[in-house]
């Protein structure tokens, strides 16, 4: 994906969330949000950008640039693991983190 908008849609659809619940999460106007995702793809101002950065579980280099820090790297697996468990109910998250638990306990 090139542009920013392009990349905002990518992870709105990845996390599976409405326009109204990023808007809400990130403290932005709908209609503002409508501007940034649409075809005219406008910029937002910084503090907006890091705000639906933030809400997105990204960095804003990567909204703005498509590109992803060594830090990004390093913690890619650990991020992608959030926003995979960001989808799924509490329960199995609950159940997830006793397995996890349970593993870590006996690879000691």
């Amino acid at each position: 994906m090139g542009t920013f908008s392009e990349r905002l849609r990518e992870e709105i659809d990845y996390l599976g969330l409405t326009r109204k619940e990023l808007a809400y999460k990130a403290n932005v106007k709908i209609r503002a949000l409508d501007m940034y995702i649409g075809s005219q793809g406008s910029m937002p101002p910084a503090d907006v950008a890091v705000r639906l950065a933030k809400a997105l579980n990204v960095t804003v280099e990567y909204l703005v640039t498509g590109e992803k820090t060594k830090s990004d790297n390093v913690h890619s697996e650990n991020s992608q693991i959030e926003k995979d468990l960001s989808r799924i109910s509490e329960t199995t998250r609950h159940f997830l983190e006793k397995a996890v638990h349970l593993f870590a306990e006996n690879e000691t």
